[in-house]
């Protein structure tokens, strides 16, 4: 069991201390096919307590998110060490298990990546299937061994959910990238995900075929032309997120805010006198 010494005295990280046992089972119980957990994701400390006052059950980060409060672009860009303080103060921040979006390990070692992941308080990871550098899909084989490498690190206490990228990076006709994500998603539960990501996926069909081929919960990106949640349910999705939708959106209105007061305005309104 790895260990790290706090106030000198040594703490178990390896996430099988009550707390972070406790947070990693309710995260996985609320993974129900047809009544989603729901994950308005967020970027620190601030909007994870937003997400909790409003009564979610669990709270999830984006990577693109905290990459850009960081300074930093998205796609492993944001050095391991701040990415993992982030979430660490996420963390830190709510009652509720934390599920981090952990792109493809920063290139950390699965065994370190499942000690550091451990020390953090997270509950759960996202973890992708293409290179964030350069966008190319990693053949399935030496995905599923990185899955059960972490898997195997972390213990079956950790919530993975393992990013399907075939309809983001994938080749071939929209039939081909389905059979590739279906293909994809059970080798990667074969491999000990829990819950598996077919990213930019929107249409109706496509998703039900997902649900069906995968035989497992399935994640689905809520964003402009996505079925409802409601609908989302209906169709047997076990988990909705959001990505780096909400930061966007308050982006958007921080600009709307700034701009009206570099033009004189009230940002806030108020009628002037």
């Amino acid at each position: 069991m790895a260990e790290e010494q706090d106030g000198g005295r040594a703490r178990a990280v390896d996430g099988s201390d009550g707390a972070i046992a406790a947070k990693r089972a309710r995260l996985r119980e609320l993974h129900v096919p047809g009544r989603p957990l729901v994950l308005p994701n967020i970027w620190d400390a601030a909007s994870a307590r937003t997400v909790a006052a409003a009564g979610f059950p669990a709270v999830a980060t984006s990577s693109a998110a905290v990459a850009a409060v960081l300074g930093y672009e998205d796609g492993e860009a944001t050095p391991a060490a701040e990415a993992l303080a982030q979430v660490a103060r996420v963390a830190a921040a709510v009652p509720v298990p934390v599920t981090a979006d952990m792109e493809r390990g920063y290139g950390l070692a699965p065994a370190e990546f499942a000690e550091r992941i451990a020390a953090a308080g997270v509950s759960g990871v996202n973890l992708e299937d293409s290179d964030p550098r350069t966008g190319a899909m990693v053949e399935v084989d030496e995905q599923t061994r990185f899955l059960a490498a972490v898997r195997a690190a972390a213990g079956a206490g950790l919530v993975i959910n393992a990013r399907v990228d075939s309809f983001v990076h994938g080749t071939g006709t929209p039939e081909e990238r389905l059979a590739d994500a279906v293909a994809r998603g059970r080798a990667y539960l074969e491999a000990g995900a829990d819950c598996v990501y077919p990213i930019l996926v929107s249409d109706t069909e496509t998703i039900r075929e997902l649900v069906t081929g995968v035989g497992g919960p399935v994640n689905i990106l809520y964003r402009p032309g996505v079925p409802s949640i409601a609908e989302l349910a209906s169709l047997g999705v076990a988990r909705v997120s959001f990505g780096g939708g909400l930061h966007a959106a308050a982006q958007e209105h921080l600009a709307a805010l700034v701009s009206a007061i570099a033009d004189g305005a009230d940002p806030y309104g108020a009628p002037r006198g």
